[in-house]
């Protein structure tokens, strides 16, 4: 690729200003033109240097570039989509970096007309950890994995774009199908985040929530984690995901009341059988 190219990144926040970066570091962008809602970001990331100009909407942004890189709440991505499809080149790679693929395809495939061929949903299994304002940083997608979803129409040349330009900044592209990636990514990180906010929420019901939280060590520290991520993002994503998600819960609330069964009958045999099962996977893992 060469490094006279145009990044138009919508939505300007860690994911896209850090991939803004790292193109630019990789020498995949030149120019980057931002828009954000808030403004008050897309103006943040210029005087930052992440972008080198500012649009005054979404189609405005894209009416230019070789690549478009949509960075906004699951729930935004189809008014995005519907604001630029009038306005994209008909040679830019168009991804997104959201964290649910089937529905974000849909609305593409929906508003993008002729240019869905041109779509390539991607998902960087990157971010942050904690809710609130975090500066973008080159090197959040180093040594990471990013999930492409390419669709029947996706155009093969798109694909091999997408894929290079991800390898460029450092990510390890994988290929996926957008049910294959609902299902995973249910299993591995939506669940987990449910059930993370759900215990830090039953914990603060408890009257003496206070001291209970004072006596916490470090697996308290690694269990809660994930709890302290941002909110609006997950209050997106798990609606959006919960024909994948509710199963699987059900799964869990099936084991949990497996390990209540045996530890109200003192069955300590099948306790630890549980227990050695699910410690010797999680040894095994990675």
């Amino acid at each position: 690729m060469a490094d006279n190219k145009t990044l138009a990144l919508i939505g300007c926040g860690l994911m896209g200003g850090s991939f803004a970066l790292a193109a630019q570091q990789a020498h995949q962008v030149h120019h980057t033109i931002g828009y954000s809602v808030p403004h008050a970001s897309a103006h943040h990331f210029y005087e930052l240097g992440i972008i080198q100009s500012i649009a005054a909407s979404a189609a405005e942004a894209v009416a230019q570039a070789d690549i478009v890189l949509i960075a906004v709440p699951v729930a935004s991505m189809p008014s995005v989509f519907a604001a630029i499809a009038p306005a994209l080149p008909d040679h830019a790679l168009i991804m997104d970096v959201g964290s649910t693929k089937r529905s974000i395809i849909q609305a593409a495939q929906h508003h993008l007309g002729a240019r869905f061929s041109q779509f390539i949903a991607a998902h960087p299994i990157a971010g942050k950890e904690k809710a609130g304002h975090s500066e973008p940083f080159a090197h959040l997608y180093q040594n990471k994995n990013v999930i492409l979803c390419p669709e029947s129409q996706s155009n093969p040349a798109y694909l091999k774009q997408a894929h290079s330009l991800w390898q460029a900044i450092g990510a390890t592209p994988i290929i996926l199908d957008a049910d294959q990636h609902d299902r995973g990514l249910a299993a591995v990180s939506h669940l987990p985040h449910l059930l993370a906010f759900a215990y830090m929420d039953a914990l603060l019901q408890q009257p003496d929530a206070t001291d209970l939280l004072a006596l916490g060590g470090p697996g308290f520290r690694d269990f809660s984690r994930i709890a302290g991520c941002d909110p609006t993002i997950w209050r997106d994503i798990l609606p959006d995901n919960q024909d994948q998600i509710l199963p699987l819960l059900h799964a869990v609330r099936q084991a949990i009341d497996t390990i209540e069964n045996a530890m109200m009958q003192r069955d300590t045999t099948q306790l630890e059988a549980i227990l050695q099962r699910a410690s010797q996977a999680r040894i095994n893992w990675k």
